[in-house]
Parts: structure tokens; C-alpha cells; sequence
């Protein structure tokens, strides 16, 4: 995916395109290319705090202006409520691509060239945006508004009255949103930081209009960055619940893009014909693919895993994850992964039916589909035809015979054998 000026430049276009990346726990990060808020869902920390489900907006968006050659850029662009569109930040924006699943804005700067780039740290609820002079005549000065939130990602937030407990600390920022809420953390590798509590009003939400939901919210600015970017020196800022967070930069793109190769290289493996001759949108298949795998950890398997069935509102459906389940693991060469999340799946049947929902706040499943226990089976099957596999097959032969006896003799719903 590569947008020039013809798109990046043209509003009504650049905010319809949308850019999303995950981290393996049902959290995410998404926007669009233009940089402005249409949705609810948007945002840079979407922090899944049960995983994969509790998901909550704690990071709504970095407001970024440049000031360089005397003169100021602002690189961000809001839509209020009203109406009004101020800043039109993407008026500087010269290109937009994708880096494997790593969202790269180009950002023209009278001559020179500013890069960013977001991604979240696998299997962790951490989010890097990474500013990096790409072509420069001299370092720029960043200034970088942090407004946060701290909600389910499928609500909206009112700010009136609302105190968060904003922290200065060493490289950045503690926020905690009210007793009893995770905190988190803003950090920069080489900025200072200066607090604030400071809320901005009236966020339009275009596409939750369209959708007939509320269409405006407030997010509360925190704290403003300040740092520098030189050739050679790029600006990481990190938006984590981790106190531990690593603030390299540089190794955390490395981290993320080696996982992107191994990605590839497991494709590869398992489909060499398909792999040495397959057209570009086919990496973005692979990778896409990995998006919707998350973990679904519990007190009898800290490791289970899952899938999502889609973003960015849907949590993990027995059913869509059986039906998924061939494509997203094994024709990607990911065996182990199909077998993982058969097993976690098994623990969770109840009275022969494979649960169809778990809800987003991580209550009990819900067992109301009728067919979430026969793919459960065709899905044991594919598995066992791509592997041979035949020692899971006897691990969850209890319960497979438990699926087989509750449907002959009747389950929930009146779910049972016709023998007519």
C-alpha cells in the first residue's frame, strides 16, 4: 500500500482510508491516513487489559507541530463537532505507505522530509510512534500533545468533571484515570516532558454519525513532549501499561519486523511453490492473517490462544474461529498455533457445544450457536490432514465423544438428533 499527494493531500480521501496494526492480545492501534479521528475505535493505545478482550482506549492521539526555519507545521488534523477543520495538518503530508504492517507518514517540511512510524510491541500493550528525519538540512524541533482517555473502545467520553491523576516522572508521564484503574505510561527516549490536564472538547466521529451512535467525544490532554530530530537521530515515544517498556526504538522495530520475516519465512516453508512466485498482496495476507491470532490465556492454560473475528469491535466467536482456522494457521505454515487454540477451545466446551462468544468484558461464554461444536470437529479434522497429528486427535477424543453424546441425546436450546 503506497498513497502519494493525490490522496494524502485530499481529505475527503485521506480519511477514508484507514490503517490498523495489533499486538497479539486483541489490543490495537488504529486511524487514518490523515490523521484525524472518524471513529470511536481510533486511537494509538487500545489496550486489551483482559485478554483479548477489556479493551480500552487509554491513548487517543499525538497532536504533533514542527517548528523549523522559522516557521511552524502542524502535522495533526481535527474535525470538531462543529464542523471546522483545524488543524489541516495533512495538507503537509506527501506520502503515506506501509513498511510489511508498519504505517509510514512522509511529512514535507518545506525541503526536508520528517518520517513516522507506528507499531505495537507483540504479545505486550505498548504502542511506538517513531520520528525520524528522512532527508534535513538541520535538526527540527518536535512538539508533541498527548491526549489520552480511558475507556471501553466501544464507548465515548464526556470530559466535565473528570480529574486523571497526571504524574511527571523520569523520560515522560504516569497517568491513572481514577482509583482502581491500570495505570500508564508516556515516555519519550529522548524528550522532556511537561504535564498538563487540559480537555479537549468535541471530537467529531464522522463514521459513528453514519452509523446512527453518538458522533462527538472528549479526550484530555496530559502532557506535551518536546524533543528533537536530526539525520541519524530519530524521537521514540512510547505509549505503554508497562512500566518496564523498553524505549529503544530501533530494537523494538527490529523485534517487529523480525516477526513480519518469520511470518513469511513459515509461509514459505509450508507453501514453497505458492511463496516463490506470489504477488505482493499475498505478504499483506500473510500478515493481515496474523492480526486476528490472540491470546486467550486462563487459569488451566496460561498459553491459549484464539481469533478474533474482526476489527476492530468483534471479540474472539467460537464459530468464526473454527471456520478460520485452516486459513489463518495452516496454509500459513503455523501448526502449532491451530493446535494451541483446539485445546484451549476444548476446555471451554460445556454440555457438547463449543462456546459462541466471549464476551468483551470477560464474563462467562456464551454457548448459543448451533454449529460452533461441528466446526469444531471439521477443525480437528483439517488439522489432523495437514499434520498427522494423531496425538491430539487422542487428547481430545474425550471431547469429541462428549460433542457426539450431548447432541444425540439433546443440549441447550433444543439442539438434538432428529432420528425421524
Amino acid at each position: 500500500m503506497d498513497f502519494g499527494r493525490d490522496v494524502c493531500g485530499d481529505l475527503s480521501q485521506a480519511e477514508a482510508r484507514e490503517w490498523l496494526v495489533t499486538n497479539g492480545l486483541g489490543g490495537y492501534a488504529s486511524g487514518t491516513v490523515a490523521g484525524l479521528l472518524t471513529r470511536r475505535y481510533h486511537g494509538l493505545l487500545v489496550a486489551a487489559l483482559k485478554p483479548p478482550v477489556g479493551r480500552t482506549l487509554l491513548v487517543a492521539k499525538l497532536d504533533e507541530t514542527v517548528e523549523h526555519g522559522g516557521r511552524q507545521y502542524p502535522l495533526f488534523t481535527n474535525r470538531w463537532h462543529n464542523g471546522s477543520v483545524d488543524p489541516d495538518g495533512h495538507r503537509y503530508l506527501e506520502r503515506f505507505r506501509l513498511e510489511d504492517t508498519v504505517p509510514v507518514w512522509t511529512y514535507a517540511l518545506a525541503d526536508d522530509l520528517l518520517e513516522k512510524r507506528v507499531w505495537m510491541e507483540p504479545g505486550a500493550n505498548t504502542t511506538y510512534v517513531r520520528y525520524e528525519l528522512a532527508r534535513g538540512s538541520g535538526p527540527v524541533a518536535l512538539r508533541i500533545k498527548t491526549l489520552v482517555n480511558y475507556r471501553d473502545h466501544h464507548g465515548s467520553t464526556r470530559g466535565n468533571g473528570w480529574q486523571m491523576r497526571v504524574t511527571a516522572e523520569d523520560r515522560g508521564l504516569i497517568v491513572v484515570a481514577y482509583d482502581g484503574a491500570v495505570p500508564f505510561f508516556l515516555r519519550s527516549d529522548r524528550g522532556r516532558c511537561e504535564t498538563a490536564h487540559d480537555w479537549h472538547w468535541g471530537f467529531d466521529l464522522a463514521v459513528e454519525r453514519a452509523r446512527g451512535l453518538e458522533d462527538h467525544e472528549d479526550h484530555l490532554h496530559v502532557g506535551t513532549i518536546h524533543g528533537t530530530v536530526e539525520e541519524g537521530k530519530p524521537l521514540t515515544i512510547v505509549l505503554s501499561t508497562d512500566p518496564r517498556a523498553s524505549l529503544d526504538g530501533a530494537k523494538a522495530l527490529e523485534r517487529r519486523m523480525r516477526q513480519q520475516r518469520m511470518l513469511l519465512g513459515a509461509f514459505a516453508k509450508a507453501q514453497p511453490a505458492l511463496a516463490k512466485n506470489a504477488p505482493a498482496w499475498v505478504e499483506q495476507a500473510i500478515f493481515a492473517a496474523d492480526q486476528f491470532i490472540v491470546a486467550r490465556p486462563s487459569p488451566a492454560d496460561s498459553a491459549g490462544q484464539s481469533v478474533i473475528a474482526g476489527y476492530h469491535w468483534f471479540a474472539d466467536w467460537g464459530r468464526d474461529t473454527m471456520i478460520a482456522l485452516p486459513g489463518l494457521t495452516l496454509t500459513t505454515g503455523r501448526p502449532a498455533i491451530a493446535c494451541r487454540i483446539l485445546k484451549t477451545y476444548a476446555a471451554f466446551v460445556d454440555r457438547g457445544m463449543v462456546p459462541n462468544r466471549f464476551p468483551d468484558a470477560g464474563e462467562t461464554p456464551e454457548y448459543n450457536t448451533v454449529d460452533a461444536s461441528l466446526w469444531y470437529v471439521e477443525a480437528i479434522r483439517a488439522y489432523h490432514a495437514a499434520t498427522d497429528d494423531d496425538r491430539l486427535v487422542r487428547d481430545l477424543f474425550p471431547v469429541l465423544a462428549e460433542i457426539v453424546d450431548w447432541h444425540r441425546r439433546g443440549t441447550r436450546y433444543g439442539i438434538h438428533l432428529d432420528h425421524a
